[in-house]
């Protein structure tokens, strides 16, 4: 299996995970942060989203202005633009050439400003892996709102 089969492999997984965290906070309780200096739940969520709409632009060019915000207008909105994007940048990934994926660089901006430079396949997993971790910010945010955390990697004590 390549890197890229891998990649993609475990992106396909994640999608559900992250689409139910998103899916499982009460719309009245998008503004919840847990301290002042928190984001609250829906700025999580919205980055996350953000970070799906990345995937497609780091497949398709030599630069990614990493997308900070997605708004939407409800949880169950926000999880289905989240599917949306996450199942667009599968599909481009079933055809991906291998070089392109290992060997392109891509350049990271924040705002405009440059950040650094990666191989692509480095960057995708780079994402990823800030999705997965803004998903675990996200899920501890669930039960202080009200809400019931749904099973991410096996049971939660929600699913029981």
């Amino acid at each position: 299996m390549t890197n890229k089969e891998f990649f993609k492999t475990i992106l396909s997984t994640e999608l559900k995970a992250t689409a139910d965290i998103i899916a499982s906070i009460p719309n009245d309780q998008m503004g919840y942060r847990p301290h002042e200096r928190s984001r609250s739940a829906y700025e999580i969520a919205e980055h996350i989203i953000a970070h799906a709409y990345d995937f497609s632009v780091i497949l398709e060019n030599d630069k990614c202005d990493e997308c900070l915000v997605y708004p939407f207008s409800s949880a169950e909105e926000g999880s289905a633009k989240l599917t949306k994007l996450w199942n667009d940048a599968i599909g481009k990934l079933d055809t991906y050439d291998e070089n392109k994926w290992s060997n392109e660089m891509v350049e990271l901006l924040v705002e405009g400003n440059v950040f650094g430079s990666m191989p692509r396949t480095n960057m995708m997993w780079f994402f990823l892996f800030d999705i997965i971790h803004h998903r675990g910010q996200l899920s501890s945010y669930i039960r202080p709102m009200g809400g019931k955390n749904p099973a991410v990697y096996g049971y939660s004590a929600d699913t029981i």
